[in-house]
């Protein structure tokens, strides 16, 4: 027999949806980090990524069966995700602050893990100072490791247009990371 956590996401949905919810846990456990992680580096508050990416979890579930099994459920999750943050940053656009620190959690050599946790606050930094527009595909990218077709589905706009924002995106980091 297939153990849980074994199943593809979409399997789990397909179960979730007609003999046991509480299998919906595991779909919880495996992007919970990922997603709380993607939500702190455009809001900049590990509090309010948190409830962005409970209400994201509660939306899913409320609205599980409109997903399209044929589809990845990793991007229907982290569009519900990116829906809420535009939310968020809507409603409390004043008191959005910026980014303090990144706690990074490894397995590997320390001293890696130390240049990695360094070019990734200098990064951090950088996108401090770029618009949403821009900083958000480029973070799906790069930091949540998202293809082009993903970002495409989760910020609902064509490929093309997602490869020009990192494009862009890009050239205003070496811009901004070359002043610092």
């Amino acid at each position: 027999m297939i153990e849980n956590h074994e199943l593809s996401d979409e399997e789990v949905i397909k179960r979730v949806r007609t003999s046991n919810q509480d299998l919906y846990a595991v779909i919880i456990d495996r992007y919970q980090k990922k997603l709380i992680r993607y939500a702190f580096n455009l809001i900049k508050n590990e509090d309010k990524a948190v409830d962005v990416v409970q209400e994201a979890f509660i939306k899913a579930f409320i609205n599980l069966n409109s997903f399209n099994l044929e589809k990845k459920f990793s991007s229907w999750i982290y569009r519900i995700v990116h829906n809420q943050i535009i939310n968020t940053v809507k409603k409390h656009q004043k008191e959005v602050p910026l980014l303090e620190d990144w706690d990074f959690q490894s397995e590997e050599d320390t001293e890696k893990d130390f240049e990695k946790k360094e070019i990734t606050e200098k990064i951090e930094k950088c996108l401090e100072n770029i618009p949403l527009l821009y900083s958000e595909p480029l973070s799906l990218y790069y930091i949540d490791e998202k293809s082009y077709e993903e970002i495409s589905d989760i910020l609902r706009i064509p490929m093309g247009t997602v490869a020009t924002r990192i494009n862009r995106a890009k050239k205003l980091m070496k811009k901004i990371c070359q002043k610092n």
